[in-house]
C-alpha cells in the first residue's frame, strides 16, 4: 500500500511545485484549453459561464476476469468449493449522454443518462459452460454544481445532485437449471440500483502556464431499499489527475482513482446464494485504486469551435475485494464533448 500512498503524495508534490513557480499575474482557471477539462474519465469535474451550454457522449468498456479473495488471487476451483456456479469473465459497455448548462457563472446544472449492456461467462462445478446478458437504460443522474472559490489559477466547487431508479433490477435470462425459462440474474448484472440515491462531491482545480492539477472527493448515498428487499454498498471515491498541455489543442493526462464500496445490506428473495458467487451478498463491495493514462484533443477556433475528444486506458493497481469476485481488469474510456 505504500507505494499508492507515495504515488498519490508524487500527484500532489507536482501540482504543488507548479505552484510555487507561477506568475502572480496568472489569469484565471480557464476551461478553454486542452487541459481544462479532467481526463474523460472524470465526471462533473469543470463548470461553464454563464448562458453556455455543453453535450457530452461517451462510451466506456470495463472489462472483469478471473477471481480474487480479498487481495489474492484464487483459482474457479477454488469457487466452487462452496458454490455450484461461478462467473469466469463479465465484459461491460456502457454509453453516457450528458448536458450541461449554466445559469450563471457560480451554477451549473448537468443530466446524465446511461446505456449498460453486459455479459457474464460462467463454469459449473461440473464442467460446464454458459452465457448470460443484460441490456438497458441505467439509472439518470441529475446534478448541480455551485463555485464555492475562484481565485487566479484555482477553483472549488461543489455538487449536489440525485439519482433516479429508472434503471431494471429486474433484469432476466436463460440458465441450465432454468432451461427454456427465464430466471432473474444476480446482483452484478442488474441495470440499476433500484433506490433514490444522493450524489455529493467537491472538487479542486489547479491550473498553471503548463501543468494543470485536479482533486474530487466524492459518494454515493443509498437511500432506503428497493423493492427486491436490498440496498446496493455506499459508494465512496477520490479521484487525482494531472494534465500536460502540449500547445493549444492537446494534452496529456494520468489520473489515480481510488474507490470504496460498501457490501449489499440484505437480499433479493429470488436468488439463491447458495448457487452462483454473485448471488451471494457476502460476495460485495471492497477498495480498488486504477491508474489511468491518456489525452485530450481541444478545437479552440474554426467552425467545430470548443469541440473536445478524450480518451484514457485505466488499469487496477490494487484491489481488495469482499468475498469470492471477479477481478477488475483493463477499462477504457472514450468521449466527445461540444460546448457553446
Amino acid at each position: 500500500m505504500t507505494k499508492y500512498i507515495t504515488a498519490i503524495l508524487v500527484m500532489a508534490s507536482i501540482a504543488l511545485c507548479a505552484q510555487e513557480n507561477m506568475d502572480e499575474n496568472t489569469e484565471k482557471w480557464s476551461a478553454g484549453r486542452p487541459d481544462g477539462h479532467a481526463p474523460i474519465s472524470i465526471m462533473g469535474d469543470h463548470m461553464h459561464g454563464q448562458g453556455e451550454w455543453m453535450f457530452s457522449y461517451r462510451y466506456m468498456y470495463m472489462n472483469m476476469e478471473e477471481l480474487k479473495q480479498g487481495s489474492n488471487d484464487v483459482s474457479f476451483d477454488n469457487a466452487l468449493e462452496e458454490y455450484i456456479v461461478t462467473p469466469t469473465q463479465m465484459p461491460m459497455n456502457m454509453h453516457m449522454l450528458g448536458t450541461m448548462y449554466a445559469p450563471s457563472d457560480r451554477l451549473t446544472v448537468m443530466a446524465m443518462f446511461h446505456y449498460l449492456g453486459m455479459s457474464m461467462d460462467h463454469i459449473t462445478r461440473m464442467g460446464g459452460t454458459f452465457t448470460t446478458k443484460t441490456n438497458g437504460l441505467g439509472d439518470v443522474t441529475l446534478s448541480a454544481m455551485y463555485k464555492l472559490w475562484n481565485k487566479k489559477e484555482q477553483v472549488v466547487h461543489a455538487r449536489v445532485g440525485v439519482s433516479l431508479p429508472t434503471g431494471s433490477i429486474s433484469e432476466e435470462d436463460v440458465t441450465p437449471a432454468s432451461a427454456p425459462n427465464n430466471v432473474e440474474l444476480p446482483y452484478p448484472m442488474q441495470i440499476g440500483s433500484g433506490t433514490f440515491d444522493t450524489q455529493l462531491a467537491v472538487t479542486y482545480l489547479f491550473q498553471g502556464p503548463i501543468l494543470s492539477y485536479g482533486v474530487q472527493v466524492s459518494g454515493t448515498i443509498r437511500l432506503g431499499e428497493n423493492n427486491r428487499n436490498y440496498t446496493l454498498g455506499n459508494r465512496y471515491a477520490l479521484n487525482q489527475w494531472v494534465g500536460l498541455k502540449l500547445g493549444d489543442r492537446f494534452s496529456l493526462g494520468a489520473t489515480l482513482k481510488g474507490v470504496r464500496v460498501g457490501e449489499i445490506d440484505g437480499a433479493d428473495p429470488n436468488l439463491n446464494p447458495m448457487m452462483v458467487i454473485t448471488a451471494d451478498t457476502n460476495n460485495s463491495g471492497g477498495s480498488i485504486l486504477n491508474g489511468g493514462l491518456g489525452f485530450n484533443c481541444y478545437l479552440p477556433t474554426g467552425g467545430l469551435k470548443n469541440l473536445r475528444f478524450g480518451f484514457e486506458f485505466g488499469y487496477p493497481l490494487y484491489q481488495d475485494l469482499t468475498g469470492f469476485q471477479l477481478k477488475n481488469q483493463e477499462t477504457l474510456t472514450i468521449g466527445l464533448q461540444y460546448a457553446l
